[in-house]
């Protein structure tokens, strides 16, 4: 099984959400972020997103920003979209239904479809690195669960 996580920028959200995820899944598992821009490739995760996760003994500090591409379609089953520009930019992309299928909202997990958008923490401080953090800890563990399940 091999899943992707993806945000805008792929220094924030998908970063954690992947550290988080790993943390969470056996070896055999697959885990991977990526971004919908390129503007940050090649870069670290924000400093910021990298205190969060070593607070909860996670270290992303290594990995890199990549965009999503073409490949990602055929090398991943599940694709989990951190807000809906995202998802909507990621279905953009998709060729087919089969594509399609493999992409759905992070949050959609929990069942919680008013509020299926893990916000951005860009542009807050600790405090909401903090919050998305325990939001996708909560969605990560969903997914644990839905896995298993399946």
């Amino acid at each position: 099984m091999k899943i992707l996580m993806v945000c805008l920028g792929n220094i924030c959200r998908s970063p954690l959400a992947e550290g988080i995820m790993k943390t969470k899944l056996p070896d055999h598992y697959t885990v991977d972020s990526a971004g919908t821009i390129s503007m940050h490739e090649g870069e670290h995760p924000d400093k910021r997103a990298v205190k969060t996760a070593a607070n909860h003994h996670i270290d992303i500090s290594k990995q890199r920003s990549r965009p999503v591409t073409r490949k990602d379609f055929e090398n991943f089953d599940k694709i989990y979209c951190m807000d809906i520009d995202v998802f909507e930019d990621v279905v953009s992309k998709t060729k087919n239904e089969e594509e399609r299928q493999k992409v759905s909202l992070f949050l959609e997990v929990l069942g919680d479809h008013k509020n299926a958008e893990v916000p951005d923490p860009y542009w807050g401080d600790m405090k909401d690195f903090e919050s998305v953090f325990q939001l996708l800890d909560k969605g990560c563990e969903a997914i644990k669960k839905q896995l298993s399940e399946e």
